[in-house]
């Protein structure tokens, strides 16, 4: 019975020793597997990039501004007069001359108001030959009332009768007539003097009734051309050259000089305002050149120049505004589009530029990572001005230094990266 005992504590024994060894066995193995992936975590594996340099140049300064273009010039058309539309020669978009037909509106009242005004012309014109024969003037012929008829028979008799009134003075002197016949005399030439002056006065009465006449035959003239003025402003001409932009009248409509026919516009060259800050005045000059360019035609740059400077700045946002015109000898600019502006400025400056894709932002910050001994270097950067793919630096990065330009989203700070 003792010796079964002891034979089970030697079995118990024997299985304790041996779950003791296993355990060991379990606990080397984790401890070794905690110590690989430790190890794995200290050494996280590098991410592929692309590199470009930082580079520095001369790079061409402007300055850079939002605006929309507006026609070189615009017109609405309305007609000189009323009447109803009868033939419309043009339609949207058309490209009009100036001088061309628009539209054109019934002139039948017109020529009869023409006609009636002709012939009251011609009754005028009559009067004045009348009254113009009545004292003897003839056409163009300028007035002096000695020329005419009654007037000088008139002027006649009183200087026959004023030299024989002096007659009589010498000859009541010597008693060779009497007193009474020499009264009798004067008395005479005192008549014809009255006579005389009468018909000078009756001969300006007359020409006062040529001028009245004269006067009427020109209020005729005038309707006249005033109903020639009516038929030729039935017809109504574009006054510039460019294209109808909008085109309300229709045929059948009745419109007034109050009615709006068609809107033209001239597209070359294009008008643009720009606004300057304060302190960039100095820069800015008449002649100046100005690239343009639009959402529509990416990177297409349309070239002009500045025309126009205002006197005074903008008291609100202390701005100068600046006029330019561009070349739009295609028509592929349209009035209304919003565009970039550009102003060339005449010198240039050296700085650094890098691909536009090494720079990620995120809530308005600019960052780069720079590659330096395997590893990437966050910065953050202010940018400057685009010239084509490359952005200006201006700080954070020097020239020659490497950025990532791929895989941007999973650089951060301090990762080891492989190029």
């Amino acid at each position: 019975m003792t010796r079964k005992r002891s034979l089970v504590a030697a079995y118990a024994l024997i299985s304790i020793a041996f779950a003791l060894a296993a355990n060991g066995c379990r606990g080397s193995q984790a401890e070794s597997e905690n110590k690989n992936s430790s190890s794995a975590q200290a050494t996280p594996t590098p991410i592929d990039v692309t590199t470009a340099a930082a580079i520095e140049r001369a790079l061409p300064r402007y300055i850079e501004a939002t605006a929309t273009l507006a026609a070189d010039e615009q017109t609405d058309v309305a007609p000189n007069v009323a009447g109803r539309v009868v033939a419309v020669a043009v339609d949207l978009g058309s490209y009009v001359s100036r001088g061309a037909v628009l539209v054109r509106l019934d002139d039948q009242d017109a020529r009869l108001r023409l006609e009636q005004a002709e012939a009251q012309l011609q009754q005028a014109r009559a009067s004045v030959r009348q009254a113009e024969e009545r004292i003897g003037l003839r056409p163009g012929q300028q007035f002096d009332p000695a020329r005419v008829p009654e007037v000088q028979a008139a002027r006649a008799a009183l200087d026959l009768a004023e030299k024989q009134l002096r007659r009589y003075e010498r000859l009541v002197e010597s008693g060779d007539v009497s007193r009474a016949a020499y009264d009798q005399q004067r008395a005479q030439r005192d008549q014809l003097r009255d006579q005389y002056e009468a018909a000078l006065a009756q001969a300006r009465q007359s020409y006062a009734a040529v001028q009245t006449a004269r006067a009427a035959a020109e209020a005729a003239a005038a309707q006249v051309e005033q109903a020639r003025k009516a038929i030729r402003d039935a017809v109504v001409y574009a006054p510039i050259s460019g294209y109808v932009a909008d085109r309300p009248a229709d045929i059948g409509e009745y419109v007034t000089p109050s009615s709006k026919i068609a809107t033209i516009v001239r597209t070359n060259p294009m008008r643009v305002r720009i606004e300057i800050p304060e302190q960039s005045l100095g820069a800015v000059r008449t002649g100046q050149s100005v690239s343009v360019s639009v959402s529509s035609y990416p990177g297409r740059n349309f070239s002009g120049r500045i025309v126009r400077l205002s006197p005074n700045l903008n008291a609100a946002s202390r701005t100068l505004i600046v006029e330019a015109e561009i070349e739009n000898n295609e028509g592929l600019l349209k009035p209304g589009q919003f565009a970039t502006v550009r102003i060339l400025l005449p010198e240039s400056q050296p700085a650094v530029l890098i691909p536009q894709r090494a720079v990620r932002a995120e809530a308005g910050i600019n960052r780069v990572f720079v590659i330096k001994n395997g590893h990437a270097e966050e910065r953050v950067v202010q940018l400057g001005q685009i010239d084509g793919d490359l952005v200006e630096i201006k700080n954070g990065v020097a020239a020659g230094e490497l950025v990532a330009t791929s895989n941007l989203d999973k650089l951060r700070d301090g990762v080891p990266v492989r190029q």
